[in-house]
């Protein structure tokens, strides 16, 4: 059977790929799933398109007995939030989070607040492909979709509870915030405001067409905002992608730390909150050994896992953990909930800084000290000859060699992660050095394989 879903939800090219016929038999088999007569929350991003797919959604979703409440523009961790704080059998929410302006997209989310697991996803491609749809008569056909205008306010007030606020608040903490104009523009500035930060924004205003910088915070893309920072000397910079999952942290200098990095300390942060808490976290391979060498100190232990937030927070959830994370920016806090959450990340940050009594630059300062480059290739051809050549080219001077998730090369003097994107058409390639010129050379050497290779 062919696939819908990649590694988080359905995305595609809006009006090619992803249109208004897909959305609606999309909605028809999600609502299948879900079943008659349950309670399902839909709500979006400031992506184009993005109410023309909410309304095809909810169209499909109705007209199998669906009961449908509509949240509006909201971060998809706030949706997640709301669906399972507010009594939702399930969510929707379209959204393509990191991708370009161009895509939009469709995840589902269970009763928990986590996107379903792989099983249901294959469910809802069989309904999807088959046309095999739940039907209602004309009198089962009479709901309308209703607002549900709590998904804000019950996220904020749930982000608040779990920190110190009158620590934080007794700082007085000057934060930048850059949601790249989309929902995190909603939320974040109102997490901020709550523990009595002066906030300061940059790319604030909603813009489907993400006119300042591409959704995904990048080194390249947050150049302009780092030098934000270097003027403005905010205590905290933090950026968030499309739709406010992620949280990519600056310090006062500008400098930009990588997910991992923030990862690793708001784990040990997490733990020191919460020291009952099994003693692991759960990331994925993309993530630095940094993170090994940091966390060991504080006997927590690390299970590596293949890359994606699903598969991570499945596993978190299941065995017990006090955190998990991405290398990109996505940070799992469980007593909040086990999903990416972008504004909690910041709180906690600001948290760890008020109790630790240090700057953003000297917390990152604790850590190894890596040099990374993150790059892509395009996807031309077959992947798997591209993972082939990698092997044989470094073969003899590999450690260790992972290939749970595309292939991990692990030496005594580097790292680096080659992978096929499950989101968009390309080859991601991290390289992480002690030395930087090593990581640049090997990143170049990569690129060139990879690229020849396909």
């Amino acid at each position: 059977m062919p696939r819908l879903f990649g590694t988080d939800g359905v995305r595609g090219v809006i009006n090619q790929d992803m249109t208004p016929d897909l959305a609606l038999r999309l909605g028809k088999a999600i609502g299948t799933k879900f079943g008659r007569g349950s309670k399902v929350l839909v709500g979006r991003d400031v992506r184009s398109g993005g109410d023309m797919l909410v309304k095809a959604v909810e169209a499909g979703l109705l007209s199998v007995g669906v009961k449908v409440f509509e949240g509006g523009m909201a971060p998809t961790p706030a949706l997640q939030y709301a669906t399972k704080t507010l009594g939702y059998d399930g969510a929707v929410i379209v959204t393509a989070s990191h991708n370009p302006p161009e895509y939009n997209g469709i995840k589902v989310v269970a009763n928990d607040g986590i996107e379903v697991d792989r099983e249901i996803e294959e469910d809802i491609e069989s309904y999807f492909f088959e046309n095999r749809f739940n039907t209602t008569s004309w009198s089962e056909s009479y709901g309308e979709v209703r607002k549900e205008d709590r998904v804000v306010e019950t996220y904020v007030n749930g982000i608040l509870s779990h920190v110190d606020t009158a620590k934080v608040r007794s700082k007085g903490y000057r934060v930048l915030i850059d949601p790249a104009n989309s929902v995190g523009a909603i939320t974040s500035p109102l997490v901020a405001r709550a523990l009595a930060s002066k906030v300061y924004t940059i790319n604030g205003h909603l813009d489907p067409l993400f006119p300042a910088r591409v959704p995904e915070p990048t080194f390249e893309s947050l150049t302009e905002t780092s030098n934000v920072v270097k003027a403005l000397r905010p205590d905290l910079a933090v950026t968030h992608d499309g739709d406010a999952d992620r949280a990519i942290f600056l310090d006062e200098n500008g400098v930009i730390h990588w997910g991992d990095r923030s990862g690793t300390l708001l784990s040990y942060w997490a733990h020191e909150k919460n020291p009952n808490l099994p003693k692991r976290i759960f990331t994925a391979v993309s993530s630095s050994s940094l993170v090994e060498e940091y966390l060991g100190r504080y006997g927590i232990g690390v299970e590596w896992l293949k890359v994606g937030s699903v598969g991570i927070a499945r596993e978190l959830q299941r065995k017990g953990g006090v955190a998990g994370f991405e290398e990109n920016g996505g940070f799992m806090y469980p007593p909040h909930q086990f999903v990416r959450d972008g504004a909690m990340s910041m709180a906690l940050m600001l948290e760890l800084m008020a109790f630790e009594n240090e700057s953003l630059s000297s917390l990152f300062s604790r850590l190894p000290k890596y040099y990374l480059v993150k790059t892509k290739v395009p996807l031309k051809g077959d992947v798997n000859k591209a993972y082939e050549s990698v092997r044989n080219a470094f073969s003899s001077s590999a450690r260790k060699i992972i290939t749970i998730d595309g292939i991990k090369v692990i030496s005594d003097d580097f790292w680096f992660l080659v992978r096929k994107s499950g989101t968009e058409p390309i080859v991601r390639v991290f390289v992480e050095a002690k030395d930087e010129s090593l990581a640049k050379e090997l990143a170049n050497e990569l690129i060139k394989l990879v690229g020849e290779s396909q």
